[in-house]
């Protein structure tokens, strides 16, 4: 792949892994719940996602998908269940700021992980960026190393941004700052995924 192409690429993939959106809702919930280390890895199991989705759609699959409504559907209900579940789950914490501020269960590793790979594999609107960003940038004469690098490329910028997210919220600063707001934040990002929950049903 010319390097012209690669940064041209490389620089919409930023601006898609800027925008706001369900993805950002739950990698910040994670990180003022859990700490740092469940931002970081909520981010980069969200990045595993997005270079599944950006290696089956530079596959081809994207295609596939937006030919069948019936799967995509399937997919965007499954989706919105997802951020309606997560949604309900966080206005309903009762926890207190430093408790959930603080608390780092056995079992938050693997949650946060769980979290950030669904709320990417279960997002149809993840498929449909790529396939009209990839419909720009794949070649026809493309092999399976280009659509790879494209793919890990897709996924490293998604999951790198998450993770500096993570690490500015992280800070203890704005920690000290969010503490005594925890749980206000915890209902109004739980707000947040119930009304994007609502928006991707429809």
């Amino acid at each position: 792949m010319p390097l012209t192409l690669w940064l041209s690429m490389s620089l919409v993939c930023i601006f898609g892994a800027m925008s706001p959106g369900p993805s950002l809702a739950v990698v910040v919930q994670n990180t003022l719940s859990g700490g740092r280390m469940q931002g970081v890895i909520t981010g980069i199991a969200h990045g595993a996602g997005i270079i599944i989705w950006a290696g089956l759609t530079a596959a081809g699959i994207g295609l596939l998908i937006t030919q069948q409504p019936a799967l995509f559907d399937a997919m965007r209900y499954g989706g919105a269940i997802l951020l309606l579940y997560l949604g309900v789950k966080s206005i309903r914490s009762h926890s207190s700021a430093t408790e959930a501020l603080s608390a780092k269960p056995a079992s938050s590793t693997r949650s946060a992980a769980r979290t950030g790979f669904l709320i990417a594999i279960l997002n149809p609107k993840i498929a449909l960026f790529f396939l009209a960003l990839f419909s720009q940038f794949v070649r026809v004469q493309a092999g399976i190393t280009e659509k790879i690098i494209m793919a890990l490329t897709a996924g490293v910028i998604d999951a790198l941004w998450y993770v500096l997210v993570a690490m500015a919220l992280s800070q203890s600063s704005l920690l000290s700052w969010l503490k005594a707001r925890a749980t206000l934040l915890d209902r109004l990002f739980g707000a947040i995924l119930v009304a994007l929950a609502i928006r991707v049903a429809i």
